[in-house]
């Protein structure tokens, strides 16, 4: 194992831990029934596989600047 492979370890292990984190706040959180941006309604299957979340997924991805 090189100081690549090393530094890769590093990094996934630190990623993983504030990802985990991250979960744990966001889950602890109520969805919301309907998007904090647009107003529409955010369909169970999202509230679902995304405990906590804020916004539809159109909104969501334009606040992240990304196509949904």
């Amino acid at each position: 194992m090189d100081e690549c492979d090393l530094g890769r370890q590093y990094d996934d292990f630190f990623r993983s831990r504030a990802i985990d984190e991250a979960r744990g706040r966001v889950s602890s959180m109520p969805a919301r029934f309907n998007c904090i941006d647009c107003g529409e309604p955010i369909p169970e299957g999202r509230r679902r596989a995304v405990p906590g979340c804020q916004r539809c997924v159109e909104c969501q991805a334009a606040y992240e600047g990304a196509e949904p």
